[in-house]
């Protein structure tokens, strides 16, 4: 990957942070998450009610390669709330179970647990190298 495309591929992403109150960079969509990490963190966000944009990093190794970079996190999912890493799955779905992610999100804490969302890995097809799936409104 050329250093034009890589800082490119940077600007993008901390562009999506900037103006995303939440944003969720996972394998795969909400609608079809291709691991069963990044299935359990949407499950959570749709649990809280929340609406959340969402960023898929399969289609192009330099936007996980960034995302991590710009957070110094090494593993995807990486949900980010107003500008802030919250942190990957483990973490997510422990504030889920918590009622702090409801807080975080600035919402009413869901009733229930959270049920254990399917997932698995797949082919990746191939879309432009960046797009971002926006469900805040």
């Amino acid at each position: 990957m050329s250093q034009d495309v890589a800082t490119q591929l940077r600007e993008q992403i901390q562009q999506a942070i900037t103006d995303n109150p939440v944003v969720l960079f996972m394998k795969g969509t909400p609608e079809q998450p291709r691991c069963g990490f990044s299935a359990r963190t949407v499950a959570a966000l749709e649990a809280t009610g929340s609406p959340f944009a969402a960023v898929d990093v399969l289609p192009h190794p330099g936007i996980r390669e960034a995302v991590s970079a710009i957070s110094n996190w090494p593993t995807i999912p990486q949900l980010f709330v107003n500008g802030e890493l919250v942190g990957g799955c483990d973490i997510v779905t422990e504030m889920y179970e918590s009622g702090e992610l409801a807080q975080t999100l600035g919402v009413e804490a869901p009733d229930g647990a959270l049920d254990e969302a399917p997932g698995g890995e797949g082919t990746v097809p191939g879309p432009p190298p960046m797009g971002i799936e926006n469900r805040l409104g």
